[in-house]
């Protein structure tokens, strides 16, 4: 018999020095199944606000719907971002190319002791242990594949001027865009997993990520101290800042 999920979850959302926040954010826990999800309207794009509130319902909506534990993670996955893209395109279908909504987004499934991931663009997933980063996706940019070939230092990264500029999305061109889809990754007891907009990662070193994360505090309370570092660092220019986060109480 399938035994009750046991986890803490936690969610947070900045507008930051922004007009508008255009981050959505949501963590779902069912009975044998959880799923944390970050989506980031691009607010260089009309209506990035909307393409990230219809890709927070197609996923949430595919999650509920689904039975649990979910059979195939990794093809709901695969499928659900496709039916999201699909929407968030009909939204921009009679504006010029470079008008339509578009968002980047980061999902994480975790059931039966183990989580998958997607993501597209540069929101980002994290699994902290024993105080360490176990991983973190790669984002779709410029940036991050100049850093894998080792053209530039991390250091250099954080003040890249082309570091806000994404290869590929969620919407705008009815393509499928690239995504990145992770292998079942085991979970441990204490383990934190995350999903973060840039805003959240982008003022902060991936070190000090994993610190905050580490402690064994109340996890909201972890998490808004990211948040609220990161836009305190940022200034005014400080963008949306948006992050939800599991911590995995054991089986």
């Amino acid at each position: 018999m399938e035994r009750a999920l046991r986890v803490e979850c936690a969610e947070i959302t900045l507008r930051g020095g922004r007009e508008e926040n255009q981050d959505r954010v949501s963590s779902a826990v069912a009975e044998h199944a959880a799923l944390l999800l970050v989506v980031d309207g691009m607010g260089g794009h009309a209506d990035g606000a909307r393409a990230a509130q219809v890709t927070q319902q197609v996923l949430l909506e595919a999650f509920w719907r689904t039975p649990q534990p979910l059979f195939d993670p990794l093809g709901f996955l695969h499928l659900s971002l496709g039916r999201a893209h699909e929407e968030v395109v009909k939204l921009g279908a009679q504006l010029p190319i470079e008008q339509r909504p578009r968002a980047t987004c980061a999902i994480c499934l975790v059931q039966q002791q183990a989580s998958w991931w997607a993501h597209v663009g540069d929101s980002r997933l994290y699994h902290v242990r024993r105080g360490a980063l176990l991983s973190r996706s790669r984002d779709h940019s410029h940036v991050e594949l100049l850093l894998r070939e080792g053209l530039i230092s991390a250091e250099q990264a954080q003040n890249h001027p082309m570091r806000n500029f994404v290869e590929c999305c969620l919407g705008g061109d009815p393509v499928l865009p690239e995504m990145s889809l992770s292998r079942r990754r085991a979970v441990e007891p204490d383990d934190v997993l995350l999903v973060c907009s840039d805003g959240l990662w982008g003022a902060l070193k991936d070190e000090e990520i994993v610190q905050q994360l580490a402690g064994t505090g109340e996890l909201r309370s972890q998490l808004l101290a990211l948040g609220e570092l990161a836009v305190e660092r940022a200034g005014a220019l400080s963008d949306n800042t948006s992050g939800a986060a599991l911590r995995w109480l054991g089986a």
